[in-house]
């Protein structure tokens, strides 16, 4: 479990072959790495993965194909900067909201908007995810939650401040590109206990 505050903004060092539709991702990250364990769990672009091996400057961790397919980890170089966050323990603050690190479909940038001191940005909603977004609520983009400011059947917007276009990969991401999406996860075991009821 996650909270969507980033903890540091990391980089791809490598992305290796391992047969078949898998990869081993080796990430960049000296503060997610210190006293990171074998079968840890970090969210990287909000993908949750589990730590194979690691050092002072970063660990590696197997990607398989459907995490490759569902996501947007597949889009990763060397170079790739990308948003990092060690799972949340029960002294961590919960300054987000509750983030499983389950990607549940890929978005697109559709706009950018800068204003003086923040910047709106405008995603494609996949159709699936519509019914789960509302304004106001919480959602998870590359990791990172956020609150809903506008939302139609098929884009939502939210705004970014400063902090966080300066320390995560939303600030340097271009429209077209895409990004990892995340719904409450709230609204999806509503949605199955109404459904059971009916």
């Amino acid at each position: 479990m996650f909270t969507g505050i980033v903890e540091e903004l990391g980089e791809v060092a490598a992305v290796t072959d391992a047969g078949g539709d898998s990869v081993v991702l080796a990430v960049r990250g000296p503060l997610v790495a210190a006293g990171a364990r074998h079968g840890d769990s970090i969210a990287v672009n909000g993908v949750c993965l589990t730590v194979v091996d690691h050092d002072e400057n970063g660990f590696t961790a197997d990607v398989m194909g459907e995490t490759l397919r569902r996501s947007s980890l597949g889009a990763l170089r060397p170079g790739s900067p990308v948003n990092l966050e060690r799972a949340a323990t029960l002294q961590t603050r919960l300054g987000g909201h509750l983030v499983q690190g389950h990607v549940d479909g890929v978005g697109r940038i559709l706009s950018r908007e800068p204003a003086k001191a923040w910047e709106t940005l405008t995603f494609a909603l996949p159709g699936e995810l519509a019914r789960y977004v509302v304004e106001k609520g919480s959602i998870t983009v590359d990791g990172v939650s956020l609150t809903v400011m506008a939302v139609t059947g098929d884009t939502f917007s939210v705004g970014l401040i400063p902090t966080t276009l300066k320390l995560t990969v939303l600030g340097a991401k271009q429209v077209g590109d895409p990004v990892n999406l995340e719904v409450d996860v709230v609204a999806k075991y509503v949605e199955k206990l109404l459904v059971g009821r009916s």
